[in-house]
């Protein structure tokens, strides 16, 4: 019971976010019982041939996929953490089409450059949802000094990485996606993206 005698009641605070949260928990059960065929075939983004529609599916599919547990949890606590903030702010519609227009540019860029390496996971699109959360206090001939930190220290980060250490991420990603949230909210405090 909340003040006043009444009930608290969960919200659906966040649709799109939820959603996309939702589906990439189904796509990694998906991986697990099919051994990983359905990620390769669908939630992965790698050179394959123009004809094929997966190949088109992919350029979007790739953020849905997770390598496992870990990759899925980093990512999906930060998009929780984030999303419904931006949500809130600038429209379920508009989020949607950050991570669509994350998920496209990612996926080419790592179609054409990087022809032998699979690209998977949402860590472009969280990146795009942190530059985007820096710059959701833009004002007219102003940058929020936040978002210049911010800038410095993730995408600094990732050169860095992209440079001295030798692991799995995909660094320029991150960069990618750090781009997109940046230009898109660039874009959307100017007003010129309806929100809703």
């Amino acid at each position: 019971m909340g003040n006043n005698g009444k009930k608290i009641q969960v919200s659906f605070n966040s649709p799109v976010v939820l959603g996309f949260v939702a589906v990439c928990f189904f796509v990694l059960i998906l991986d697990k019982v099919t051994g990983s065929a359905s990620t390769n075939a669908l939630f992965s983004v790698y050179r394959s041939s123009l004809t094929s529609l997966f190949t088109y599916f992919r350029f979007f599919g790739h953020v849905l996929g997770h390598a496992g547990w870990d990759h899925f949890f980093g990512n999906m606590m930060m998009l929780l953490v984030v999303g419904p903030l931006l949500e809130e702010k600038y429209g379920s519609s508009n989020i949607l089409f950050v991570i669509l227009a994350t998920a496209l540019v990612t996926g080419i860029v790592n179609f054409i450059f990087f022809p032998h390496i699979r690209l998977l996971g949402a860590s472009g699109v969280v990146f795009s949802f942190i530059l985007l959360a820096s710059l959701t206090s833009i004002s007219e001939g102003k940058i929020p000094l936040t978002f210049i930190l911010v800038m410095v220290i993730y995408i600094g980060q990732q050169v860095y990485e992209g440079i001295f250490v030798q692991d799995n991420v995909s660094n320029l990603t991150h960069i990618l996606g750090g781009m997109v949230g940046s230009g898109l909210g660039y874009i959307m405090n100017k007003n010129k993206m309806n929100r809703y």
